[in-house]
């Protein structure tokens, strides 16, 4: 039995990966953490949905919290490590 009767495998290119926060600015970072800030607590579920901005600028910095970038649809995002 060949493995190609399982389906075919999934394009390697075309799986999200992690990128080290090291290699983005800032901006870059601060951006992503106000989409995930206001993505998580809406902006209509909480007064203040950036509140929590810095505590989650920590967690990326700490590995808490990494950079997810999805190759297909070319955005990035924060996320848990698997």
């Amino acid at each position: 039995m060949s493995d190609y009767a399982n389906g075919p495998e999934s394009d390697p290119r075309q799986e999200k990966f992690i990128v080290e926060a090291s290699l983005l600015t800032e901006d870059q970072l601060g951006g992503l953490a106000e989409e995930y800030c206001t993505r998580y607590h809406g902006l209509n579920d909480t007064e203040d949905p950036l509140a929590e901005l810095g505590r989650i600028l920590a967690a990326i910095r700490s590995g808490e919290l990494v950079v997810w970038f999805d190759p297909v649809e070319n955005t990035a995002s924060l996320g848990s490590p698997t």
